[in-house]
């Protein structure tokens, strides 16, 4: 992970290398390399007679295997009156089996070499382990434990609650929180996705017999995928896996399912949240873009890298370059298994709160407007295409990536094809997907800070200021 994160760290100062002053290269300097994009990794697909789907990357060599189990529900089907709930029911599963409690638990875990991460969404729950390949049996028995026969201890519910509570509020002195929180609710309304993490209501009324409920309802093997990737022969794997999960039973109640999102435009108007004595105004402006399988994904993944999602993009050179407004503005596209989301951020200092956001909206309109030179094109799709790279150098990422494709309906050969597709974007690809995704007439604006300030600095905009929802 340490390595994983220094060549991140690398990437991104390289990306950044276009903002600064440009200077002439020697001439004598070798071409770019041919882009490769990363290959698909080779899964073998399995499905146990009781619907567990089994995904299986055998890459001898390394002593090491990675799992990941994928289960269908997360925030967003949480029940409404206990938003977040998927946030303690993540916390508090490996607090005791049937026959476990959560010392035994963890002690199994570290005998084997890895850690249990419980990483909650909006659209499922997904539990990961990286282990020693000689340990890959005894992970795959507490894994099996967990999914199966968590208990749910009421001190261990009590203790989980104080500690996401006291998360919460120090969640909530985050401006970025309070922004992210907001938007959520301006863009999605009621449907289940305006739901970001649990409130001090919901943690509170919140109880043992309420984790018991949705485990209940969601850990169910035809809802679940596990992966392995790593040091392992296929064959062997799949018997390993067999062995301790063909028992599973499926209860013939229907599965959780989430509403289709809307994909109607907000209103576009800024939305105050109010932040007392803050220096800062934090601008958060979020819109609908693609879902991770529509055609023009990668497209728009290209144009956003254009527009705002390197340290070389457009907005980057606009408010942090040239203005010095920010020190650290970004785009970003996110998706989940019914929508998609552009969302673009700067934390600006009081005093340039309205020229910030009047050159935000100048540069989505100019995507719309302006298509991107031949350097723009290239240099995005090589730090898309390189990225990816970096990012899924390790098993443990392959595996939580795998996860995430199949709780989006995609086939393990989306990994080969994302590259790919990005590769051959072109600039008219690009201004396709920017007229659909980027005028700024179609986001919401999130401002946090000073009230009177920011109310002060946005009026001249001629936009609804509304209170934040």
């Amino acid at each position: 992970m340490k390595i994983l994160t220094i060549a991140c760290v690398f990437l991104f100062i390289a990306a950044q290398l276009p903002a600064q002053k440009e200077t002439q290269l020697p001439k004598d300097l070798p071409a770019y390399g041919p882009e490769r994009p990363l290959s698909a990794p080779n899964v073998k697909i399995a499905k146990l007679d009781n619907g567990l789907t089994v995904w299986l990357v055998s890459e001898p060599g390394f002593p090491k295997v990675a799992f990941s189990m994928a289960v269908r529900g997360g925030l967003a089907a949480d029940p409404s009156d206990r938003p977040g709930l998927s946030q303690m029911l993540g916390n508090t599963i490996d607090q005791g089996t049937k026959t476990l409690n959560a010392k035994q638990i963890a002690q199994q875990l570290q005998a084997a070499g890895g850690d249990l991460n419980v990483s909650p969404s909006k659209d499922s729950i997904i539990l990961s382990i990286g282990v020693l390949s000689a340990k890959r049996d005894d992970a795959l028995t507490v894994m099996s434990d967990l999914v199966r026969n968590a208990t749910f201890p009421d001190a261990e519910v009590t203790l989980a609650k104080r500690n996401t509570l006291d998360q919460l509020r120090q969640q909530e002195s985050q401006p970025s929180f309070l922004a992210g929180r907001t938007m959520a609710k301006v863009l999605f309304g009621d449907h289940p996705y305006h739901v970001t993490s649990a409130t001090e209501q919901s943690i509170k009324a919140s109880t043992a017999d309420d984790l018991r409920k949705i485990y209940a309802e969601r850990f169910r093997p035809d809802q679940v995928l596990l992966v392995a990737v790593g040091d392992f022969e296929a064959d062997g794997m799949l018997s390993a896996v067999k062995s301790r999960f063909a028992e599973w039973k499926a209860p013939s109640t229907v599965p959780v399912t989430i509403p289709s999102a809307t994909s109607t435009a907000p209103q576009h108007a800024i939305y105050v949240v109010p932040r007392p004595g803050s220096v800062q105004t934090t601008l958060e402006l979020g819109s609908f873009g693609p879902v991770r399988s529509a055609e023009d994904f990668e497209a728009a993944r290209v144009a956003n890298a254009i527009f705002g999602g390197t340290f070389g993009s457009r907005l980057t050179r606009n408010i942090r370059e040239d203005k010095g407004y920010t020190y650290s503005p970004f785009a970003t596209l996110q998706t989940y298994q019914a929508a998609g989301l552009l969302i673009t951020r700067a934390d600006v200092r009081n005093a340039v709160t309205a020229p910030s956001l009047n050159e935000m909206l100048y540069e989505l309109n100019r995507m719309v407007t302006t298509s991107p030179t031949e350097e723009e094109l290239r240099t995005a799709k090589r730090f898309l295409v390189g990225i990816e790279a970096i990012q899924l150098q390790s098993r443990g990422a392959v595996s939580g990536e795998l996860a995430r494709l199949w709780v989006n309906g995609l086939s393990p050969d989306a990994i080969g094809a994302y590259g790919k597709k990005v590769a051959a974007t072109t600039a008219e690809d690009v201004d396709t997907a920017a007229k659909k995704y980027f005028p700024a007439a179609k986001t919401a604006i999130v401002a946090v800070g000073e009230e009177k300030v920011v109310r002060d600095a946005l009026a001249p905009f001629g936009l609804p200021l509304l209170s934040a929802p």
